[in-house]
């Protein structure tokens, strides 16, 4: 008898998902993130389509978002692996982000879905994204905020990782040397920002500013992560296990 454990339905519908995924990527040049493409993979791996619709029941959406995950995903890997504890804290959240852009790689396959996410139909699907990136992003380093603070550094990261992606696709600069400078702007304009921000906490008129109405911040909390695994706000078990 084999010792292998029973495949669970979840466990064929991963598989089918990662098949149609990687025999995609070859026609999202071309077709996009479409139903085109959709089709080609389904042609090229031969996998049921009954099976294919429950895998992907939104289709190219479902498609173009798995890309996505399997990014931050690898991300999450490479990032567990990696030795970033002699780098200070910016040094860090760069590393990350530069990180998440190389797995990309493909520019075209990346284009086509900055495309795809920003037709209004798809733009709300498209901002969840951008935001679960930055969220593992902050786990990554060790995150533990529960107050309003939890949203704006990923709102913060957000506006970052978006404005240097952007800058990525247009960058034909040798090792796209011109988009990690422009990241290490991007950088040091947060990190200037929150040390003004430390300064105004020290001034009298802000201490008494959070003494009354800016006390409703402090109703503000993170998720606690027992919600569905697939919003934000989830910890992400390799993270637990790392740390």
């Amino acid at each position: 008898m084999s010792d292998q454990p029973k495949k669970t339905e979840t466990d064929h519908l991963n598989e089918a998902r990662a098949k149609l995924l990687a025999a995609a990527l070859a026609h999202v040049p071309f077709d996009g993130w479409s139903q085109q493409s959709l089709d080609a993979a389904l042609a090229d791996t031969a996998i049921d389509a009954d099976l294919a619709r429950l895998a992907l029941p939104r289709g190219a959406l479902d498609l173009a978002i798995a890309h996505h995950k399997q990014g931050d995903a690898e991300m999450l890997d490479r990032a567990l692996d990696a030795d970033l504890d002699s780098l200070r804290y910016s040094e860090k959240v760069t590393v990350l982000i530069r990180l998440r852009l190389e797995i990309a790689a493909d520019k075209e396959i990346v284009r086509r879905g900055a495309t795809f996410f920003a037709m209004p139909g798809h733009a709300a699907e498209g901002s969840a994204l951008i935001w679960d990136t930055c969220d593992v992003i902050w786990k990554c380093l060790g995150d533990t905020s529960t107050d309003v603070n939890w949203y704006s550094k990923r709102v913060i990261l957000s506006a970052v990782y978006s404005t240097t992606l952007l800058f990525w696709l247009g960058d034909d600069s040798p090792g796209h040397q011109a988009t990690w400078e422009f990241l290490a702007r991007r950088i040091e304009n947060v990190m200037q920002f929150e040390k003004a921000k430390g300064s105004l906490r020290k001034n009298p008129l802000v201490k008494g500013l959070m003494q009354g109405p800016g006390r409703l911040l402090d109703r503000i909390n993170a998720p606690d992560g027992s919600g569905r695994a697939d919003l934000p706000g989830h910890i992400a078990e390799k993270i637990q296990k790392k740390a």
